[in-house]
Order: C-alpha cells, then sequence, then structure tokens
C-alpha cells in the first residue's frame, strides 16, 4: 500500500513550462544564439540541466547562465499556475494520511513565490529544493523521513524522476502534464504512465491505494468512445493535437458514459473539449484500435467516427487534455503528424466525398 508521496514540482503540480521556456530563450539570446521552440526544447531540456547547457553554450560558464535565467524567471513566474487536478489530489493524499514531499530542481526562492500563489505549499510535508541532481538526494530523503521503499512512490514528469525513482528502488509514476514527451518517458520505465494526476487518484482508489490491482487482474474490456471531424462553414476541419496521442494531431471526442447514446456522448466530449456546439452529425465507420503504441497507455478503443458541423460559437476553447488547435483544410490536415485513427478517418471521408457544412 502507498503511504508516501515524493512530488516533482515543475510539470507535476505547476504549469512552469511556459516561464521556463521564456526564461532559457532569454538566456540563449543574451549569449547571442537563436531561441528555442517548445518542441525543441522539450525534446532537448534534460535534468540535471548542465549537459543541456554544455551542448548549446558550452563557452558559458554556468554561474552566468544561472543569472541570465533567474533574473528572468523572477519576471515572468507570475504565469506559474498549479496544474488541474493537482490541488484535488494533494486533498485527497490529505484524506487518506498519505504522506507528501516535495523532491525538486525549483530554486527556493521560486519555491517559496510558487508554492505560496498556488496554495499548494501547505499540502507538502517537507521539501527538498533546489536540487540540481535528485537521484544524489533520494537515499538520504527516504533515510531522514523513514519511508519505507516498498510503500513509497515518486511522480513526476521527467525521465530524471523516473530514474530517481528507481535508484532510490521506490515506485515510479509518470505524468504527461509536463516537460517530457511520452516517448522519452516511456524510454524510461516507470510503473505507471498517467495522463494527469486526476487519472492517477481514479487508479490508487480503484485499487485500494496500489499501483496495480491486487490478485489476478480484472476483466478488462474493450472501450467505446465517439469522436468527430468538425466542419466550419468555410470547409474546413478542426484539428487538435494532445498529449496523451503522443503529441500528434487528430480529432476531439472522449468515452461513452454508461447509460448515454453516442451522439449525446458526442456532443458533450466536443462541448467538454472545445466549447463548441456541433450540428449535421453523420455516421462515417467504426474502428478498433487494439494496444497502439501511439496512445499513452495499453488499451482497445472501439472508435465511433463521425462528421459534423460547428454552429453557434466560433471560438475554440480547449480543455486540458488538449495542447492546440488548428482549423485546416482537408489537405492541409494530411501534412499534419496525425494519429492513425485521424489518417483512417479522413481517407474514409475522402473516399466518399463527404463534406459538411
Amino acid at each position: 500500500m502507498i503511504r508516501n508521496i515524493i512530488f516533482d514540482w515543475s510539470g507535476t503540480l505547476v504549469d512552469d513550462l511556459p516561464a521556463v521556456l521564456r526564461a532559457t530563450n532569454h538566456v540563449f539570446r543574451q549569449a547571442g544564439r537563436e531561441e528555442l521552440s517548445l518542441d525543441q526544447f522539450r525534446a532537448e531540456f534534460c535534468l540535471p540541466f548542465q549537459p543541456f547547457y554544455d551542448r548549446h553554450l558550452p563557452e558559458v560558464p554556468l554561474a552566468q547562465l544561472e543569472v541570465w535565467f533567474h533574473e528572468r524567471f523572477r519576471e515572468v513566474q507570475d504565469s506559474v499556475e498549479a496544474l488541474p487536478h493537482a490541488r484535488e489530489f494533494l486533498v485527497f493524499c490529505r484524506g487518506r494520511g498519505v504522506r507528501t514531499f516535495l523532491l525538486s530542481t525549483v530554486h527556493p526562492d521560486h519555491w517559496e513565490t510558487q508554492s505560496v500563489r498556488s496554495g499548494l505549499g501547505s499540502f507538502v510535508d517537507r521539501p527538498y529544493v533546489g536540487v540540481p541532481n535528485k537521484r544524489k538526494v533520494i537515499h538520504q530523503m527516504l533515510a531522514e523521513n523513514g519511508l519505507a521503499a516498498h510503500e513509497t512512490i515518486f511522480i513526476g514528469d521527467m525521465q530524471h524522476d523516473i530514474e530517481t525513482a528507481r535508484h532510490g528502488g521506490i515506485g515510479a509514476v509518470a505524468v504527461l502534464t509536463g516537460f517530457n514527451k511520452l516517448e522519452q518517458l516511456r524510454a524510461a520505465g516507470p510503473d505507471l504512465i498517467v495522463e494527469h494526476l486526476g487519472e492517477l487518484r481514479e487508479i490508487l482508489e480503484r485499487n485500494g491505494m496500489h499501483l496495480a490491482a491486487a490478485g489476478p487482474a480484472a476483466e478488462q474490456r474493450p472501450v467505446a468512445t465517439v469522436g468527430a471531424l468538425i466542419f466550419d462553414e468555410h470547409g474546413r476541419v478542426l484539428m487538435i493535437r494532445t498529449q496523451k496521442w503522443s503529441h500528434l494531431w487528430g480529432i476531439p471526442g472522449g468515452k461513452i458514459k454508461f447509460g448515454e447514446d453516442s451522439v449525446a456522448a458526442l456532443r458533450r466530449e466536443i462541448k467538454e473539449e472545445t466549447d463548441l456546439e456541433i450540428d449535421g452529425i453523420e455516421f462515417v465507420l467504426v474502428q478498433d484500435c487494439i494496444h497502439s503504441r501511439e496512445f499513452y497507455r495499453d488499451a482497445h478503443f472501439l472508435l465511433l467516427n463521425y462528421t459534423c458541423r460547428r454552429v453557434g460559437e466560433t471560438t475554440v476553447r480547449l480543455n486540458e487534455e488538449a495542447e492546440e488547435s488548428r482549423w485546416v483544410t482537408l489537405a492541409e490536415a494530411w501534412k499534419l503528424p496525425l494519429n492513425t485513427p485521424t489518417k483512417i478517418l479522413l481517407a474514409a471521408v475522402a473516399g466518399r466525398g463527404a463534406t459538411v457544412g
């Protein structure tokens, strides 16, 4: 049973990725180098961060890099906010009597500011901050607090977090809410990958505070989902990019609830994910999606795919599940890095010459 949880801070409990990227690009500008895009930064940034700077700015002393970074980060860290589900998960830990700790590279000054501003600091029993290499601290942390390895997990968003958990002999949980992408986290070999802390809470509640169900595995069944290719009045379609689909582009949609018909589920999911109302709903095809490596966990989905048109309010407001959205022509959609089910849907729509709107 899990009785102790060690959290990373950045990308696990708070969203500071935009602020860190801005501060990092300030460093690059000061050094006369080109800025990094978000995708470049996520692909290359690592912990400990010394190798990252050794690759890009080997001629600049670390002390100077830190001065440049922190002077800019102090100016932009007001944008740092608690991630969705973080507060609820910490409240859940309190209610279950789980001891909570922090092991993070975040600068102590930034931790003081962010912990108060986010309101999450009061839920942490003991913070270990300003730690550049967490592997060098994990054994000390376990010993100082009397944490039994088999009762302790480390939750983080980077490969270094997973490696630290392995080094400490404790459970490792990766979340997709932060810096590293799915393929990087998967390569580190965590015990579990979750989309966010809300999903982890559901798993722990279902499994009696274990990462996996005790005894024989529960019977698994395919999960029925709905999704739609949404057309606007100009014949363009909405594409969204999500972390759970390996940062590939696809269509909005989600699971059908018990007792809910598929069209009602489609309207609800589209509203929740994009804040759009839809009409002109037409069924296209059903797909089996089994053991897809593009999805963040092993699953078998029955994908009910539709086309529809946008009506009413035209502004797309994404929830926390998506990273970005674009209205594109069907030809432009094919040029995006698409997940496989979306490629199959687009081909089916093209094959029947279907347009909506």
